[in-house]
């Protein structure tokens, strides 16, 4: 379907969907896999993982994983905050060492591809990453999944706050400068798989729509946590399209 097809949209018709990366749009073809490359980054930057090996991460930013995994060993968000950089850096090269030796293979889920190919055809959606990944992460991800092409909005990494809840300002506030154009809360939809992609689109005001395609949060939990829009997955393009157009 081409865009020629659709009629100009007034600004109030636009929506800015805001994709979770892991677990909605990627994953690791191994389950816990993410844990081979920081556990070895966050020993060569602290000295210590701390107790990030017993840790369930999902939904978190990696700022908030290093916080909580590091408490137990005493060291603090100041602690972090001033090595970010070489936290940073140390993570992408462990992560390029686990993509190139084959120890960390990332697939795109089921559907994703189809689900984004067809919102980036309808001049009603546009779309940003909004994702608990270090920017050069998840830019990373994106690339060698060839999904880069499909985020023309700049968007809000997991290097920026410890508090996931934080990020749809963050983008909100970038894509509102990008576009030139005054959005309210209520035109950005929040797409994600965890309870964590719920709370934070509540806590800026946007709509939310919950996909149970990860691999620790069941229907049933997201249910619980009242988005706009539960799917089971992105397989079914026309539906999530309406989904989409219901919001």
């Amino acid at each position: 379907m081409s865009n020629n097809l659709f009629l100009p949209l007034d600004n109030s018709s636009l929506r800015i969907l805001l994709w979770d990366l892991d677990g909605t749009l990627v994953r690791g073809a191994r389950y816990g896999t993410f844990k081979d490359y920081t556990i070895p980054m966050l020993e060569s930057v602290f000295g210590t993982a701390g107790s990030l090996g017993e840790m369930i991460v999902s939904g978190m930013t990696d700022l908030q994983i290093v916080e909580e995994a590091l408490r137990c060993k005493g060291i603090t968000r100041e602690h972090i905050s001033a090595r970010k950089h070489d936290l940073k850096r140390c993570y992408i090269e462990q992560m390029k060492l686990a993509l190139g030796n084959g120890g960390h293979i990332i697939e795109v889920m089921p559907g994703a591809r189809e689900a984004l190919e067809a919102v980036d055809k309808h001049p009603r959606y546009q779309s940003a990453l909004l994702t608990g990944n270090i920017e050069p992460a998840a830019h990373l991800k994106v690339e060698i999944t060839d999904l880069a092409k499909f985020f023309k909005l700049p968007g809000a990494f997991g290097d920026e706050s410890f508090d996931r809840r934080d990020l749809p300002a963050l983008a909100a506030e970038r894509i509102r400068k990008h576009l030139g154009e005054d959005l309210a809360p209520r035109q950005f939809i929040v797409i994600g798989d965890t309870p964590n992609d719920i709370a934070c689109a509540r806590h800026f005001g946007a709509r939310v729509v919950a996909v149970c395609t990860g691999r620790i949060h069941s229907i049933d939990d997201l249910h619980a946590c009242e988005p706009d829009a539960l799917l089971p997955d992105l397989l079914d393009v026309e539906r999530f399209i309406r989904t989409l157009d219901a919001l």
